[in-house]
């Protein structure tokens, strides 16, 4: 079953967002695991208050002894396992990225934040050498303007496509909808619009998220497939 995998060197750039996002979306229609191995805990933090949905469920009590355990758990009981991180370097993140199926590497649009992914690009690149297994991933811009395009955040993303970094084609732009869901202690489908404006843009955006996301499990999946059978 998927296991995904939230890393950032850098705090403040959407990460636990984005992660509670494709969990409560993938929950719409399948059973989803949250381990929240952040050391500040904020998705269980949301889920004590939450009323989660009946396919989320949420694990907190995990270490660097536990988290390989955690996630094979995880992963016998439930379709999806999402993981979010803190950092790249403490070796519960290595840990957890050797059973990814994909890492999603949120960035806001800027130049230290693109540094700072290409600091957690280079660690995937070294469990690689390490192990000889490549970790599928993917820099996922957040906090983005759903109107404009600026010169910097078109420099910066064309610099990455051009150095091969994969991107993910979607973005989860700045809306208010996704403070929300941490503010009111609900998912955006909870959410009233008359207390969120855009709702409907919002659970929009996440749901074109995840939709990419399962897109692309499905494709390195099949590839994977493909690939056993040329060799076999």
């Amino acid at each position: 079953m998927p296991t995904i995998a939230f890393i950032s060197p850098k705090g403040g750039v959407g990460k636990t967002t984005a992660a509670l996002l494709l969990a409560s979306q993938l929950a719409r229609g399948a059973k989803v695991s949250v381990i929240d191995a952040d050391p500040n805990h904020p998705i269980a933090a949301w889920g004590k208050d939450a009323a989660l949905p009946d396919n989320l469920s949420i694990i907190a009590d995990v270490d660097e002894d536990n988290i390989l355990d955690k996630i094979e758990e995880a992963a016998a009981k439930t379709p999806f396992v999402i993981v979010d991180l803190e950092g790249t370097a403490a070796k519960i993140v290595l840990l957890a990225v050797s059973q990814a199926d994909l890492v999603v590497i949120p960035m806001q649009g800027s130049q230290l934040d693109a540094e700072q992914a290409s600091r957690a690009i280079r660690v995937l690149k070294q469990h690689e050498k390490m192990t000889g297994r490549a970790v599928p991933y993917g820099v996922l811009l957040s906090r983005t303007s759903p109107i404009i395009r600026t010169r910097t955040m078109g420099h910066i993303q064309d610099g990455l496509v051009d150095a091969g970094v994969p991107m993910f084609q979607t973005q989860l732009h700045e809306r208010e909808a996704f403070r929300a869901i941490f503010s009111f202690r609900q998912t955006l489908e909870e959410l009233d619009p008359k207390d969120v404006s855009n709702l409907d843009k919002a659970i929009a955006n996440a749901e074109q998220f995840a939709v990419e996301v399962i897109e692309q499990l499905r494709a390195r999946r099949k590839s994977a497939v493909t690939s056993d059978a040329v060799a076999g």
